[in-house]
């Protein structure tokens, strides 16, 4: 089984049903694998859902798509690797978005996880696998 953590730009898609994500990820969930969304993203869609010009419509979307997700939390062990990628990431000059790197924490102490993201930022993560379902392959 593959945990697939999908980033705020690919959740949105997926919750919207725009493009290729929602079909990609009835697939792998139909192939058994998890999809799901981690807890800093989720504070994003809600965020990017109270700012929308049809709130109503986006709140109502996001609630309707959230049952389909596995929401993954901010574990203390993601605390711990996010103090360990954050400083991996200063030393090497590599300026990332916090909630990126809690997104990459979370991802690596899953296990068998592969963000899915159209962010190039992430793949700068040592050991991450990161996936761009928005293109097709």
């Amino acid at each position: 089984m593959t945990r697939y953590l999908l980033d705020t730009g690919i959740a949105g898609l997926y919750v919207s049903r725009r493009g290729l994500v929602y079909a990609r990820a009835r697939d792998e969930s139909r192939r058994g694998n998890v999809v799901g969304i981690c807890v800093p993203v989720l504070g994003e869609l809600f965020f990017g859902a109270e700012n929308s010009a049809s709130r109503d419509r986006s709140l109502q979307e996001l609630r309707v798509a959230l049952p389909s997700l596995r929401v993954w939390p901010f574990t203390n062990d993601a605390a711990e690797e996010y103090g360990r990628v954050a400083a991996e990431l200063r030393r090497i000059g590599r300026a990332m978005q916090q909630i990126d790197i809690q997104t990459a924490a979370i991802a690596l102490t899953l296990g068998n996880c592969t963000v899915v993201t159209t962010d190039s930022d992430l793949a700068a993560v040592p050991g991450l696998r990161t996936e761009d379902w928005a293109v097709s392959s």
